[in-house]
């Protein structure tokens, strides 16, 4: 995996999540009650305060919980809740490790069918049914994991320039076009007494 992508709207974090799956799937589990340039941003910031180049399944699987929970809290924090998402992250990490021995491609590698990686993804902690069909359609759009019948499994973040998600973005404009879509998204279900 190295493609450029442009979710945390910064060069290095952007860099890291193309080249790393663990960084990845790491920014995609951040994604959630803070900006998407901050979730995204998260894994580089991580890698940093670690002093490395990447993330390590392992290593962070590994980590005393209040230690890995400081790292994420020490200013800027990594996430507006970062204790619990220090530990959603090692969850996470504990799984990869445990089941695909710390290697987080070997989630999509060789994936026969996008319904077989959808279940892949929702065993995942930390994902759901919609944070899996996003990245889904994240892999199938930008990282070219396109596995056969992807784009039903992924529901409408599969479907082309559909701007409903981070799968969605490649730059600015497209940011500007995905936040647009969430607003309008909020506003509905503001109007509908959600």
């Amino acid at each position: 995996m190295d493609v450029t992508l442009h979710l945390a709207q910064d060069p290095e974090a952007d860099a890291l999540l193309g080249r790393s799956p663990l960084a990845a799937l790491v920014g995609m589990l951040l994604d959630q009650q803070v900006p998407m340039e901050w979730a995204f941003k998260g894994p580089r910031t991580i890698a940093d305060r670690l002093g490395a180049g990447d993330l390590d399944a392992h290593e962070i699987a590994a980590m005393n919980p209040e230690d890995f929970a400081a790292l994420l809290s020490g200013k800027p924090a990594v996430h507006r809740y970062p204790g619990s998402m220090a530990k959603r992250i090692q969850q996470l990490c504990q799984y990869l490790a445990e089941h695909y021995d710390g290697d987080a491609e070997a989630v999509w590698r060789d994936v026969p069918t996008g319904a077989e990686l959808l279940k892949r993804l929702e065993a995942l902690p930390g994902f759901g049914k919609q944070k899996a069909q996003i990245f889904l359609a994240l892999l199938g759009k930008q990282l070219g994991v396109t596995p056969q019948g992807w784009r039903e499994a992924a529901g409408a973040y599969g479907e082309p320039r559909a701007y409903r998600s981070v799968a969605d973005i490649t730059g600015p404009g497209s940011l500007a076009k995905v936040r647009a879509h969430k607003q309008e998204m909020k506003a509905a279900a503001k109007a509908s007494g959600r």
